[in-house]
C-alpha cells in the first residue's frame, strides 16, 4: 500500500513502542477483564503486540546489523506496512474466536454474537491508524467465512492461532528461500507469543 508511506519516526512512536515495551508489560499483573469493553481492549492490544513482536523480531533476526538501514527504503517500508496490517487482521480474528470460545466452553457464556460486534468496532478504530481499507474489507469477508464454520465449543482448544502464525510466514517481507528454511521457527515464534497471551487471559478473565 504505497500511499501509506511510513517513516522512521512513525515506526518509533507507534510500532516500536509496542515492540519494545510490551515485552515487559506482558508480564505485569493487570486487573480482571470483567466486561466487553475491557475484553475489546485486551483483544486489540494483544493482537497488535503479537503481530509486531513476531514480525519485527523476525526481520531483525534475519537482517542483523542491516536492520535499521532498511527503514530508509520506501519499497521495503511499504512491504513491512502491508505485512503488519495483514498479519494483524488475522491475529484479531484468531484472538476474538479464541476468547469467545473459551468463555462459552469454560464460563458458560453464550453471547457469542458479540464477537462480530467487537471485531467490527476494532476495525473501525483502526481506520484512524491508517489501516488500509482494502485489508479491512477483506478481513470482514474472511471473518464471516470463518464465523459460519466455527465450533464455539472447542475452537479455543483446537489450534486456535494457526492461521495468524501462517499469516506471519506468508507476509513477512523476507526472501522466499529464506522463509522456507525458517518455517518451523517462524510459526513457533508466534505460537509461543500467543501462549503468553492465553495464559494472561485465563488469569484475568472474570465474566
Amino acid at each position: 500500500m504505497s500511499k501509506y508511506k511510513l517513516t522512521w519516526k512513525d515506526l518509533t512512536w507507534r510500532d516500536f513502542k509496542i515492540y519494545f515495551f510490551a515485552l515487559f508489560k506482558a508480564f505485569i499483573p493487570r486487573k480482571k477483564i470483567s466486561n466487553l469493553d475491557e475484553l475489546e481492549n485486551f483483544i486489540q492490544s494483544k493482537s497488535a503486540w503479537v503481530t509486531q513482536v513476531t514480525l519485527y523480531g523476525y526481520l531483525k533476526t534475519r537482517m542483523g546489523t542491516r536492520y535499521v538501514l532498511h527503514f530508509e527504503n520506501d519499497k521495503f517500508m511499504g512491504s513491512v506496512n502491508l505485512a503488519k496490517w495483514n498479519i494483524y487482521a488475522v491475529a484479531l480474528q484468531d484472538l476474538i474466536f479464541f476468547t469467545f470460545s473459551y468463555l462459552k466452553g469454560n464460563l458458560n457464556y453464550h453471547e457469542v454474537d458479540k464477537a462480530k460486534e467487537i471485531f467490527l468496532k476494532i476495525l473501525d478504530d483502526e481506520t484512524t491508524n491508517k489501516m488500509p481499507l482494502d485489508i479491512i474489507e477483506e478481513s470482514k469477508k474472511s471473518f464471516d467465512q470463518r464465523l459460519v464454520n466455527i465450533n464455539w465449543d472447542n475452537y479455543y482448544s483446537d489450534l486456535p492461532f494457526n492461521l495468524s502464525a501462517l499469516s506471519l510466514f506468508k507476509w513477512a517481507p523476507i526472501a522466499e528461500e529464506l522463509k522456507t528454511l525458517d518455517r518451523k521457527i517462524v510459526l513457533n515464534s508466534m505460537i509461543l507469543k500467543w501462549d503468553i497471551v492465553k495464559k494472561e487471559f485465563e488469569e484475568r478473565i472474570k465474566f
